[in-house]
């Protein structure tokens, strides 16, 4: 018991005593956060380019491109609209987050040059996922996808950043539509 009253006692203690009203010079509570540098900023619009290109390369292999070569879009295929249903969803989140990377690639001056011609593709994948979803010209949104994803990858690549295949959850997919 009488170790409980000291723990919680001296808990206490260090609770009142972490920061609680505590103000600077200026009035403001906390740090005040550090400028990077044009290096670093340049290091983290690569990492989160690399990161936001891979999730929407490994959503089009998963859920477009396999099932399209395992013949799941074809009529009267088992699990078709469910499979066209996770495909649409797929593009609306490969759209999503390569219109991040490429917001991405304007903090690193190489990438930025390297990707910037991409951004029409890029565009063009924007109501491909509704169509996909839909059934209506699946083999050229499959292409389409499969194109513009090759090309982030090769400009990344190219930029010094090269792109992986990230497979994000599916919830996560659903999420990010």
């Amino acid at each position: 018991m009488r170790h409980a009253v000291i723990a919680l006692l001296l808990s206490g203690l260090l609770l009142a005593g972490t920061g609680c009203g505590s103000k600077d010079k200026d009035g403001e509570g906390g740090a005040t956060p550090s400028a990077s540098t044009s290096a670093e900023r340049q290091k983290f619009a690569k990492t989160r380019f690399v990161a936001n290109a891979g999730l929407a390369a490994g959503a089009t292999y998963q859920w477009i491109v396999k099932p399209y070569r395992n013949g799941k879009f074809k009529k009267g295929a088992n699990g078709r609209v469910t499979a066209m249903v996770k495909a649409g969803l797929a593009g609306a989140f490969t759209y999503n987050r390569l219109k991040a990377a490429t917001a991405n690639a304007k903090g690193d001056p190489t990438l930025s040059k390297a990707v910037a011609p991409l951004g029409a593709g890029i565009a063009s994948l924007k109501g491909l996922g509704s169509k996909i979803r839909r059934g209506e010209n699946v083999d050229g949104d499959v292409s389409s996808f499969q194109n513009v994803i090759t090309g982030v990858k090769d400009a990344g690549k190219g930029a010094g950043a090269e792109v992986d295949d990230k497979v994000p959850s599916f919830s996560d997919v659903k999420k990010g539509s």
